[in-house]
């Protein structure tokens, strides 16, 4: 293996890896002998610091991780905190009212309902701490429910979810499989009403 393909498989393995690998481990990996390894970083490192990159490698005891430079951090936190509060987009609100109002509910009973999938959608309300995992459903294959959070009630000025407002015409009820049915368009344009910006970090 050249050089060129060494430096490329390390720097691959840190970057997906995103964690600290320890030595040896990036050697497996890698298949670059584990004496050979603390070289290849030097060498990206050089690199980095050559063409004025914001990353670099950083050793921690006897592993490596690949993190930005420190100067960035600053950048980075605004980047970062600027995502967090970016106001839901329309697919997220229709997602979070359904959970809010059939809660708990499997990402599939929310995908039923949207008819389109939402996997993705349910995930970025986890990560913006609007809802969480609730346990699981006693069917096969023991789908993850979720349910909204102290974040959600915050952000929308509610004390808890019996404060939601009660949709025209319509109740809570189980459908036979034991999950909720979920009113969304018309919840959703009640929540919208009420939503408020999405916390940074809870």
């Amino acid at each position: 293996m050249e050089i060129t393909e060494k430096l490329g498989a390390i720097e691959a393995i840190l970057f997906a890896s995103g964690d600290p690998i320890e030595i040896y481990r990036l050697s497996e990996a890698s298949g670059v002998d584990a004496g050979t390894v603390p070289k290849m970083i030097r060498l990206l490192n050089d690199r980095y610091e050559g063409c004025g990159s914001g990353l670099c490698i950083k050793k921690l005891e006897g592993s490596y991780q690949m993190c930005t430079r420190e100067e960035y951090a600053p950048m980075i936190k605004t980047a970062l905190e600027t995502k967090r509060s970016t106001p839901l987009s329309n697919a997220a609100m229709e997602a979070l009212t359904i959970i809010a109002y059939n809660q708990p509910v499997s990402k599939g009973f929310v995908e039923n309902v949207r008819g389109i999938d939402s996997s993705s959608v349910v995930n970025n309300l986890v990560e913006k701490g609007l809802v969480e995992e609730a346990g699981r459903l006693d069917v096969p294959g023991k789908p993850i429910v979720y349910r909204t959070t102290s974040v959600f009630l915050r952000s929308f000025g509610l004390s808890s979810v019996d404060d939601l407002p009660m949709l025209p015409g319509q109740t809570r009820f189980e459908d036979t499989d034991g999950e909720q049915e979920a009113p969304a368009q018309e919840a959703q344009a009640d929540a919208q009403e009420q939503q408020t910006e999405v916390p940074a970090d809870e």
